[in-house]
């Protein structure tokens, strides 16, 4: 079951097209001769549609490889995760890229454009998969169905690919939230092409996306029950976590309560650590792993493209650290390393103590930022087995490493953070058994445990660094702790300058892509940009 959908996925967008298009609009429509009505006509062709909305994650196109969706950004540079993970990486002190693309320096320094390519990439991405979505949406009620005469189990299983479409919907509703704030704003009801879609304000997306997370809950599948690689309940439950330890950022009020309440409900599904923290980060990461809760799955020979794990793992390695030992024995592209604030968080460089702190060279500090070498390498993924054996990819480029969009250790965090920060329903002794589990599978015995006092709200920063690194989540984290703007935190190359300087508040949020703006008069552009 769960390897044969992560087959499925690989294939999906090669085999379906519907709705293959090259525009930035929310009210996108299909430009080939393959309707609704060919596409939906019996059950299979449902799970079909469902299978490319998962897909649009881990692919850029129905063409392949060498095609995108997204207008105007190359392909290399058009997957969903690639994009992202820049824009939650690249602008912390956890990464920095040593390629002159245009666009990337700007986000080095923290300080993108309103036409920065990579954010255009991801808002038009996110847009794109909420556009895929809607078209699910509104194929799916329950007169379309009746009218194609598809009942009984049938109908019940469209039922819960409606709430998981619902829940891809919501998922890429919360990255704009984070990332753009106020962005544009349509849903299944509003009519295609008609009008402009309208602007939302981040308050009532929050809301928006807090409302259908719970909306949908009872129809998804039970934690642990559906194919590997597509959302249940506590897929769900795991980004309404997020969406609360963030709710203040996102808001204006806080939410720690229901943090630890949702948390709570996740951890308490079944899951279990990873016994071996790196097994979480290789080739073979979808095979008795009962961690993750929800990835975006990746096969590097059917189903490849630039971005994903493809590029996270080669853009960390050049060939002087032999790409073989790294399962992409063709690859190796020199591009992003850390600065040095991320090992500074480990006992030493080579993380001989905390073993999650995994970097090659010597070099800490980066003074070119253009030098690959200049700064340590990070070689936490690798598309081999956890037994050392090559993972799955085609040219000795492409990788078969999933990612992890929610993992358990991330709620034990999300718990422990909630309760210094003041929510109820948790207990500091509770927090400290959870964080006690994570360093001792991180140093391999108990001398990494901590006693309760050790607890601070700060330490959740760091140790969150420590366990969560390279996974997206470091700009988000520190914008919560008021220190990705203003001089309170600073770090090299932040703001522009070598030894770094303060960032502008506004700076929290990224602009809306120029392109957009004027495409859509409904929008007015985040203050400061």
């Amino acid at each position: 079951m769960k390897n044969s959908f992560k087959m499925i996925l690989a294939s999906g967008m090669l085999l379906l097209s519907l709705n293959s298009c090259k525009k930035e609009a929310l009210n996108l429509t299909p430009t080939n001769d393959v309707t609704a009505v060919d596409v939906y006509a019996t059950p299979t062709g449902y799970k079909n549609s469902l299978v490319k909305l998962y897909a649009t994650y881990a692919l850029t196109s129905p063409q392949g490889a060498e095609s995108s969706d997204v207008g105007g950004l190359n392909s290399g540079f058009a997957d969903f995760l690639r994009l992202f993970w820049m824009t939650q990486e690249l602008t912390t002190d956890e990464a920095i890229c040593a390629w002159g693309d245009v666009g990337i320096p700007e986000l080095d320094y923290g300080m993108p454009t309103p036409d920065n390519q990579f954010l255009r990439g991801l808002y038009s991405r996110s847009i794109l998969q909420i556009t895929f979505c809607n078209e699910f949406l509104r194929e799916s009620t329950p007169e379309k169905l009746a009218s194609r005469n598809i009942t009984g189990a049938d109908a019940t299983a469209i039922t819960r690919y409606r709430a998981e479409a619902r829940f891809l919907r919501a998922f890429q509703y919360w990255v704009l939230l984070d990332a753009f704030g106020n962005p544009p704003f349509i849903t299944e009801d509003d009519a295609i092409g008609k009008v402009n879609p309208k602007q939302i304000q981040r308050g009532a997306l929050f809301t928006y996306v807090e409302s259908e997370l719970k909306a949908i809950e009872a129809d998804l599948a039970e934690p642990r029950s559906n194919e590997y690689g597509r959302a249940d309940k506590a897929a769900d439950w795991a980004l309404l976590a997020r969406l609360y330890l963030n709710a203040q950022v996102y808001s204006g009020t806080a939410k720690y309560t229901e943090a630890i309440t949702y948390s709570s409900k996740v951890i308490a599904a079944g899951y279990s650590l990873k016994a071996n923290y790196m097994d979480l980060f290789r080739a073979d990461n979808n095979v008795n792993n009962t961690e993750n809760i929800l990835t975006i799955n990746y096969d590097g020979i059917n189903g490849t493209n630039n971005g994903g794990t493809t590029y996270i793992i080669n853009a960390a390695i050049n060939a002087d650290m032999n790409p073989t030992s790294y399962g992409v024995p063709g690859g190796g592209w020199g591009g992003n390393r850390t600065r040095p604030n991320l090992p500074n968080l480990f006992p030493d460089a080579n993380g001989s103590l905390d073993k999650r702190g995994v970097f090659f060279g010597t070099k800490k500090a980066v003074d070119a930022v253009g030098e690959f070498t200049d700064g340590l390498r990070v070689t936490k993924f690798k598309n081999i087995t956890s037994s050392n054996a090559p993972g799955r990819t085609l040219n000795g480029t492409f990788a078969s490493v999933d990612f992890p969009l929610f993992r358990l250790a991330e709620q034990y965090l999300i718990y422990g953070e909630a309760v210094a920060r003041g929510g109820s329903g948790g207990t500091a002794g509770q927090a400290l058994t959870y964080v006690n589990l994570l360093r001792r599978r991180a140093y391999g015995n108990a001398s990494g445990d901590l006693v309760a006092a050790a607890l601070t709200t700060d330490f959740y920063l760091d140790e969150r660094a420590r366990e969560l690194y390279w996974e997206g989540h470091r700009r988000t984290d520190l914008i919560r702790f008021d220190k990705f703007a203003g001089s309170t935190y600073i770090w090299p190359y932040k703001g522009g300058t070598q030894a770094g300087t303060a960032l502008p508040a506004y700076r929290n949020l990224y602009p809306l892509p120029l392109a957009d703006l004027i495409a859509n008069p409904n929008l007015v552009q985040n203050t400061g940009y």
